[in-house]
């Protein structure tokens, strides 16, 4: 990535406007604002145009006034009344094509600029593509230097013009020429301009905040600034942003809007943020100032790619290329998604571009390819998905038919498709958030729709499609209809082994969810610390049923005197077919049902023995000072050894029936 270059703001703009607190006139609903972007060969007279329609030369760089030439991008404003004009004047020469491509990218209007002495040029050909392929819509044709030929000469390059266009955005644009040395033609423009910024239609604002930052330099007194046209959403004084996608946590101290002081930006305007809690030699063009915790880097996209017709070759799996997206430059591999495994000239087509270094953007999003070496534009295209993986060979026909369902559904089908390809490992709202990009009430929509729709399922706030949620429910019933056959005698299947047994590589919002849903259709029933389907029943047969009253008579005659469990246990089987596991099975549902309490691993006591202690005790402390008791008075007041007193004292702590104070207990 290219820092901005630069740190002083052209014309002493920013710095007259952070202090005045005058609100520009973009803050009235009236202004309709506008992203206007130069485009065409070098010396063909972009820059001096700007400086006559604006008042501003763009070129802000010493090289650039000393070689006459624009290097970088520069800025300036129009007030046309009812419309507001930001410009974008970007660098002719072939060198430079990089720096124009950061500039292009937030463009709502182009003008193409066509020298009339020189007529169409081999970048007039290449800015042209670039703004066809970033899905530039709108613009107006200008012959510039009108008043170096004769009417002749003009006609010939307006036909030159009409013959680059024809069958683009570019088709009907009016010709207009002009003479930025005489003024001719300039009024006639600044007509055309406001007449054509009227009639563009509003950007499309569902995505979150997002500025792309062309540049970053520090206003003495007030710290870091970054400028960049606010392509979605809204940036307002004292907000907290992130710059992506390193990203770092910032907070707006002051914003510019054509050159004045507001409360506000819009989608749609050039905004000079001033930032606090970084740096300014920190930032880099081609990073973003966006909404916190919404986007995530990323280095693998999948993408819509338009080879231009006129390439030299095709743009092939493997090939190194340089993707400009936003205001960054980063390199890639490409993967094209296709059996030849290429796209010809002229043809468009699916490709994955694994990055060498992160980025962040929305699927949507335009962007231009170009080659390594030599660094000449092949394609445009759109970001589909933005979090995509890679893929094997064997798995490219199901990559292929998800990114046209993805390229061609509406915002709720869009998250069907998310749903469906992440399957029953679901996703969460913060997911969802960082593949579309979308606006909470956007994104909230879609996702309503298909809950409404059953499509998708919320599960504890884990989202998946309707499909795999009802595979994991049938998986849970299956499992404990297994366990159920296994452990005929158990209560239920312990929560955390069918959690482990289904659920173990899932989040845990999702075991909670399916868990809830079989509840609500009284498939299952879910206590504490076990699960049981709904049909399972405790059939004992009568064997099982001597060893269960024995057991329980052996407990309840015992009282305090407990035999070990062992002996207990044999006891029960005896004169039976049952084995000591089976019979520990049916001592388990005394456990279950809470008539026989498990004191330590070794002593368990029938619960109306250890009721009746408890109450005891507590009669015992009504007339004991303070209501403590100790081990030997507990000793005594039990009849048991110290044996069973310790044990028992340290079951009644459990219980929060006595507390530890000391060597003594107080009885609650």
């Amino acid at each position: 990535m290219t820092k901005g270059r630069g740190n002083k703001c052209r014309g002493g703009r920013l710095n007259s406007g952070w202090r005045g607190g005058n609100r520009s006139m973009a803050d009235s609903p009236k202004i309709r604002n506008v992203i206007v972007g130069t485009a065409g060969h070098i010396d063909h007279g972009k820059t001096a145009l700007v400086k006559a329609l604006t008042g501003v030369d763009a070129d802000r760089f010493p090289e650039e006034k000393q070689r006459g030439i624009t290097i970088d991008i520069g800025f300036a404003e129009l007030d046309l009344g009812d419309v507001g004009i930001g410009f974008v004047d970007v660098p002719g020469h072939e060198k430079f094509v990089k720096n124009m491509l950061a500039g292009a990218s937030g463009i709502d209007i182009v003008l193409l600029v066509v020298a009339a002495d020189s007529g169409v040029m081999p970048q007039t050909r290449e800015h042209f593509e670039i703004c066809r392929l970033l899905g530039t819509r709108h613009g107006l044709i200008v012959l510039t230097k009108c008043d170096l030929v004769d009417d002749e000469l003009l006609e010939l390059v307006t036909l030159e013009v009409h013959e680059l266009v024809e069958g683009s955005f570019l088709e009907s644009a009016p010709v207009i020429p002009v003479s930025s040395k005489t003024g001719d033609g300039i009024e006639a423009l600044k007509s055309g301009l406001r007449e054509l910024a009227l009639s563009v239609p509003a950007r499309n604002n569902r995505t979150v905040t997002r500025l792309p930052i062309d540049r970053s330099f520090s206003v003495k007194g007030f710290g870091a600034v970054v400028t960049g046209t606010l392509v979605s959403g809204e940036i307002t004084d004292s907000a907290e942003l992130s710059i992506m996608p390193m990203g770092r946590t910032v907070r707006v101290r002051g914003i510019q809007t054509h050159g004045k002081s507001v409360g506000a930006a819009t989608a749609g305007q050039r905004t000079a943020v001033n930032l606090g809690g970084i740096d300014h030699s920190e930032i880099e063009r081609g990073m973003v100032l966006c909404e916190p915790n919404v986007l995530r880097p990323t280095q693998i996209i999948d993408c819509e790619v338009e080879v231009l017709g006129d390439a030299a070759r095709s743009l092939k799996s493997r090939q190194r290329v340089r993707v400009h997206i936003g205001t960054v430059e980063a390199l890639a591999r490409v993967e094209v998604l296709n059996e030849p495994r290429e796209i010809a000239p002229g043809a468009t087509d699916l490709v994955q571009l694994r990055l060498e270094s992160p980025i962040v953007c929305v699927p949507g999003e335009r962007f231009i390819l170009r080659f390594y070496s030599p660094q000449v534009t092949i394609a445009g295209g759109r970001v589909i998905d933005n979090s995509a993986s890679r893929y094997r060979r064997a798995q490219i026909n199901a990559a292929r038919f998800r990114l046209k369902r993805l390229a061609d559904s509406d915002a709720a089908g869009q998250i069907r498709t998310y749903l469906d390809a992440a399957g029953d490992s679901g996703l969460d709202i913060s997911d969802l958030e960082a593949r579309t990009g979308w606006k909470k009430k956007v994104l909230d929509e879609a996702v309503a729709e298909n809950i409404e729709r059953r499509s998708a399922i919320n599960a504890d706030g884990t989202y998946l499609s309707r499909t795999p949620f009802d595979d994991l429910k049938s998986r849970t019933l299956r499992e404990l209809e297994s366990y159920h056959r296994r452990e005929p005698l158990a209560r239920g299947m312990p929560r955390e082994t069918l959690r482990e047994r289904v659920f173990s590589r899932l989040r845990p919002e999702i075991f909670r969810g399916v868990v809830t849903d079989l509840e609500s259709e009284r498939k299952i029933v879910a206590e504490k610390d076990s699960i049981r389907a709904a049909a399972h029943n405790l059939e004992l047969t009568p064997e099982e049923k001597t060893a269960k009253t024995r057991l329980s008579d052996a407990f309840r005659v015992a009282g305090l005197e407990v035999p070990k469990l062992d002996d207990a246990l044999g006891d029960a089987i005896r004169g039976t077919k049952l084995d000591r596991a089976q019979a520990r099975k049916v001592f388990q549902l005394l456990l279950n049902s809470g008539e026989i309490i498990k004191v330590t691993e070794e002593f368990y006591f029938a619960k109306p023995t250890i009721d009746a202690l408890a109450e005891k005790l507590r009669r015992f402390a009504e007339n004991s000072p303070n209501r403590l008791v100790d081990v030997t008075q507990f000793k005594d007041l039990a009849g048991v050894s110290r044996k069973y007193a310790i044990p028992l004292l340290e079951y009644f702590d459990r219980e929060r029936v006595t507390r530890r104070a000391g060597d003594k207990r107080i009885v609650a």
